[in-house]
């Protein structure tokens, strides 16, 4: 087990440069790229030239001309803010190769125990590998993901890849959504429609959205940090650029997990153009409340039933929870294996928490949930065909390194906050935390399904809180 300082360092710490295209992927960002990359090249020919000029004058003339050329490339590239449309499409190589590795998977021996308290069960991901491997097409997702308006644009030196879908309704509120680990894009993709066009989908013209879905830096196809640095707080304020750059003065933001920490670190950033914030998983807990459970002590006496239940549910966390998060935040990069096995990388998504991956089990079961084995393997293979298992990894490392406070500790946040409490998150923040953490809650709701994938699993009822919770803030 690791060491308990360290586990406290994480909670209290935690809670690319342009993708690199290979023969076997195939990536469109249509846009005149090519000038800026050839300029440097221009500037290492001059240079040549001017070496081997038999004239000092002429060297001397070329080499400052070089100098001005690299000099202008740089300026070009530093003040690039263009919007490139943006479309991948998976070559038949790569889903070949993807099926062999799958159906070539070394299998361990079965856990000793009859549940998943060793992990994701041997049968589980047999049965993912069996359909994975011989029935699952790529391509149906794909075809709804390049259906969407996709962009990208360089902020801060990296690549960011986003979804953005104008509504055909008047006076349309722009929300930025950020997923988190092991989510991606696909996880608001069912939210899109209903925020987007409300009248089609049982509300009114007047809860219409503008929907902007970027990826996080590293994952998806946004670009791979090539430097250290960035955290939350540097998300945030590239999430800011992001919306100004789309034209919008005045806008909300949506998170869970670490779109939560990042929206919390937009509203921290206090830009004027950001009127209010929604969560699925608020940083709510109790100073007090926190430090029992870093002691390990029983419920402090007291709470409430909603907070004793919190409580137990984070108690849970974090003695049996945390063991992909530390794995992370210490050592992202000794993860090879799962940017090699596609299974593996599997079995490490599905391990996430242990409400998430009874659900995940019960659906490769056959039973019938918010998710499908299509939903769950549409977002396997997004992490797969980009290669972001450790890149994506690299946020935790990022965070715990440059903390700012643990993940659900408030962080005094004085924009308008608005709280959906799903009962199988990791854990159902109370009220009574909810209105103590954000002193201008305007909306609390506690639902009736739903775990830490919310927008994917129960994306009406997500929709309906969005709706709801933004209301106050329309103009």
């Amino acid at each position: 087990m690791i060491a308990r300082p360290f586990t406290h360092a994480l909670r209290r710490g935690a809670m690319s440069a342009p993708r690199m295209q290979s023969s076997a992927t195939t990536v469109r960002a249509l846009s005149p790229r090519l000038c800026l990359l050839a300029l440097p090249m221009a500037a290492l020919l001059a240079c040549r030239v001017a070496v081997a000029s038999p004239s000092e004058e002429s060297a001397m003339n070329t080499t400052t001309a070089a100098t001005a050329t690299a000099s202008a490339a740089t300026n070009a590239a530093a003040q690039d803010q263009s919007i490139r449309p943006f479309k991948f499409q998976a070559t038949q190589e790569q889903l070949d190769d993807l099926r062999r590795r799958v159906k070539a998977t070394k299998w361990p021996d079965k856990e000793t125990v009859a549940d998943q308290s060793q992990g994701v069960q041997l049968a589980t991901l047999r049965k993912l590998a069996e359909y994975w491997g011989n029935e699952y097409d790529w391509r149906p997702f794909e075809a709804r993901l390049q259906a969407l308006p996709q962009f990208v644009t360089k902020i801060d030196g990296v690549d960011i890849h986003f979804i953005h879908v104008r509504s055909k309704h008047a006076g349309a509120l722009p929300v930025i959504v950020t997923h988190g680990w092991p989510g991606s894009i696909a996880e608001q993709m069912k939210i899109i429609g209903p925020l987007t066009d409300p009248t089609a989908h049982g509300g009114k013209a007047s809860d219409a959205f503008d929907v902007v879905i970027p990826s996080l830096p590293g994952y998806g196809f946004s670009g791979k940090p090539t430097e250290t640095g960035w955290d939350p707080i540097r998300i945030a304020r590239a999430w800011v650029v992001l919306m100004k750059r789309l034209g919008y003065n005045r806008f909300v933001a949506q998170g869970g997990d670490w779109g939560n920490a990042v929206t919390e670190q937009m509203a921290l950033l206090k830009a004027p153009e950001l009127i209010g914030i929604h969560t699925n998983m608020p940083a709510t807990v109790p100073a007090d409340i926190e430090a029992a459970l870093q002691a390990r002590q029983p419920a402090p006496a007291g709470l409430s039933a909603d907070e004793k239940r919190a409580y137990d549910q984070l108690d849970y966390f974090y003695r049996h929870g945390l063991g992909y998060a530390q794995e992370m935040a210490g050592r992202p990069q000794t993860l090879y294996a799962i940017a090699d096995s596609p299974v593996g990388l599997a079995a490490w998504m599905l391990d996430h928490d242990a409400t998430s991956l009874a659900l995940i089990t019960r659906v490769f079961d056959g039973q019938s949930e918010g998710l499908s084995r299509d939903d769950v393997l549409d977002n396997v293979t997004l992490y797969w065909l980009s290669n972001t298992a450790v890149s994506s990894a690299r946020l935790y490392w990022e965070n715990a390194h440059h903390p700012t406070g643990g993940f659900f500790d408030p962080r005094g946040i004085k924009i308008p906050v608005a709280v959906s409490v799903f009962p199988d998150e990791i854990y159902a923040a109370p009220r009574s935390w909810a209105e103590r953490a954000y002193p201008k809650l305007i909306h609390y709701n506690r639902l009736e399904k739903g775990g830490h994938f919310a927008a994917w699993e129960q994306p009406t009822a997500f929709t309906a809180e969005l709706r709801t919770a933004f209301r106050p803030l329309r103009q």
